[in-house]
This record gives structure tokens, sequence and C-alpha cells, in this order.
């Protein structure tokens, strides 16, 4: 789960991260109070769930309060295109408005997960205030790493070991390590999975701040985190991945393409993907309707994807597994009455009860294009997406 910036650094902030003074407002009277109360200039931001806001006039500076509420009103309401949103940009309901800083320099500070170890990495950077990704692709020398054992926790020597690679020393060192250690005491102890300063700056007053803070969760864990859960946002989120859970269909990602999957098991419905796109085809979720012995799931399911414009074609591939064909069957047929699915249909299927499956769609006036094996599968929901 991803939360705002605002609420990113409220939650900072608990755990001793400095960060600058502000506040979030919905309006223009209210981001112009916020201003007043700051006194002086001010940056009226944008709160979206993407980055690169600034670049798509999501930030803006204001000399006094008059100024930041004229700012709000041109950045509230606006579709805000980012190359983190996609062309379809996102509409921005709220901005922060925050003191100004006077920055003496821009780093990059982060804590996430290394799969490959499963131990927490500290991340940093001198080049900081830039796309991370483009720094690791050109200058991979720039970033410095300190694995974290997990069994031990955040030390003070790895600390300093990254702030000296950062430039943090002298008077810096001490407080650099301090936020360090909040960091990660506040990435542990919430069960996030990424988060991250970017910029994290040294004022020319002598201070270390975290200016801008992303701050994801592992949803698994959220259960743990009442007060994390209220911050969820569901605006900031496609609308068919938030129905689907609403449903109970909690394995659904929306993807770019075409054609739509139905598959149970998620490293069964990675390799329908790929079997789609080795035929020349884009899917256009991913879908693990899991032990779907309950024909309302693939119901939901079904219509889910039916309401997606971009699908033109579905593929169900259920192999195996606990999953019921017939129930699969049955719940085909309830979606063909209640009209939940207007394009053509390719299934493969095998599995539990499968001669009944097959007896009811006969017997049905659904028509479902049958494949053997999952290349045929694919290749026939390539065909009659194109067709469609």
């Amino acid at each position: 789960m991803k939360v705002h910036e605002f609420q990113a650094k409220q939650l900072l902030a608990r755990y001793g991260v400095p960060v600058p003074k502000g506040g979030v407002a919905t309006t223009p009277d209210e981001a112009r109070k916020v201003a007043a109360e700051l006194g002086g200039g001010s940056v009226v931001k944008a709160q979206i769930h993407a980055g690169g806001r600034g670049k798509g006039g999501g930030v803006k500076l204001a000399a006094n309060p008059d100024e930041a509420r004229a700012m709000a009103e041109q950045i509230l309401g606006m579709t805000l295109v980012t190359h983190q949103t996609g062309p379809e940009g996102q509409l921005v309901r709220r901005v922060l408005v925050e003191e100004q800083t006077q920055i003496e320099r821009e780093l990059y500070l982060a804590v996430l997960i290394d799969s490959s170890t499963g131990w927490p990495v500290l991340m940093g950077s001198r080049a900081g205030g830039m796309e991370i990704e483009e720094v690791a692709a050109n200058t991979p020398e720039a970033i410095h790493r300190v694995a974290v054992d997990p069994a031990v926790g955040f030390v003070p020597y790895e600390g300093r070991a990254l702030a000296f690679a950062l430039g943090l020393d002298g008077d810096l060192l001490r407080p650099a390590v301090a936020l360090m250690s909040n960091l990660y005491r506040f990435f542990i102890e919430n069960d996030a999975s990424l988060a991250e300063i970017n910029p994290l700056v040294v004022t020319k007053d002598g201070r270390v701040m975290a200016l801008d803070a992303k701050v994801n969760f592992d949803d698994n864990a959220l259960f743990r985190h009442a007060d994390i859960l209220e911050m969820r946002d569901k605006d900031e989120e496609d609308p068919l991945e938030v129905r689907a859970q609403e449903e109970g269909i909690s394995n659904y990602v929306k993807l770019d393409g075409n054609i739509g999957c139905v598959v149970n098991g998620a490293g069964l419905a990675m390799a329908t993907m790929d079997a789609i796109k080795l035929a020349g085809g884009e899917p256009a979720n991913f879908l693990d309707i899991a032990t779907a012995n309950d024909p309302q799931r693939v119901v939901n399911a079904l219509a889910i994807i039916g309401s997606d414009p971009s699908v033109k074609a579905i593929l169900i591939n259920i192999f195996g597994g606990m999953a019921r064909v017939d129930v699969i069957a049955e719940g085909i047929i309830e979606a063909h009455k209640q009209d939940a699915v207007k394009v053509p249909i390719v299934a493969r299927l095998a599995g539990t009860n499968l001669e009944e499956g097959l007896r009811m769609l006969a017997a049905s006036p659904v028509h479902v294009e049958r494949a053997e094996d999952l290349g045929e599968a694919a290749s026939k929901a390539v065909a009659a997406a194109a067709g469609a």
C-alpha cells in the first residue's frame, strides 16, 4: 500500500526524522491559511501517488500566502501527468504546503528489502533529486549500499560508513546516523517495503532533513497497523483493482494489454501471460482466481475483466489443482446470463470434474472456444482479440 507524501512525513516525524514544517490543504483558502501560519515563502506540492510531480507542474514556489493560494488554485483539480502516472494522469485532490528550505546539497537515502538475500538494505547516493533508476543505470558506482542483519538490527558503525560515503562528516555525522537509525526503525516496526527520502538535503544552516518522502507498506502486514490502513486513498488506486479486492479477489492487477486472464494459480498466471506475449499479444491483467469452488467468484472475476474497455478477449486457463471445472463452467454460464462478458472467451480446461464442466458448457448458449494446451489457447486468444 502506498501513502501520500504528507502522510509519509507525518509517520517519519513520529520517529524523529526531521521534515519541513507544513500542512495539507484541499482548497485554495486552506492553502493560504497554512502558508500564513508558516510565514515567509512556501512550496505548494500536489499530492498523488506518483513521482515526477515537479516536472509535470505539480510543485510551485510561493513568496507569500496570496501566491500560495493562487498556486494551489492552479494545482488542485488538475490532471497531473508524470512518467509514473502514464498518459491518463492523476487527479489532484489535495496539496502539501511547506516552508521553503535553503538547500546546500541534495542526497538520496532509502531502506528496502534486497530480494536476493531477504535482508533490509540502506541505500544512499550523493545524486539526490534524480531518478535513482537513472543513476543506477548510468553511474552505478554512485550508489552505496549497507546490508543490515535483521537478527542484529541497525548498528551505528553501519550508519557511519554510509554517512561518510555520502559526504556527511564533521558536524553532520551524528544527526545523519541518527536519521538513518530512525528511518530503519520506522521501516521495521511498520512492515514497510520501501522508505525513500529523495532528496535528503543538507540545509545552509547545517541541518539534515527529509525534503521529500515516499513510503510503501506490505499489504500482508496491514492487519497489524490499523492506523496506517486508515491512510489508504482508494482514489489513487485503479478502480478495477479496488473493486476486485472488495469482492474478495485479492490477486488482480490491471495491465496495459487487451487479453483478459482468469487462471488458477499465481505461477500458472505468470506462464499464461508469457504465453500470450509469445503468441504476439498483450495481457490485460494478472488474475489468480485460486481455488474457485464458488461460481460467484468466477462471475465476479469475469465481470471485473469484462468491465475493462481495453479487453477484447478473455483467456480462461484452468489446469489441475483443486479448482473444479464444473464450478468454473457454472460461473461462466452465470456471467453470460448477467451479460457481464461481451467479448470472445477462449478456455483451456483440464482438471477435476472436466467432463461435467464440458457438458454444462455444451448445453448452454455460451460460446467458448476450446483449446487443448496453453500454446494453442494463447494463439486463439490473440486471434480472437484481433478479430474483436
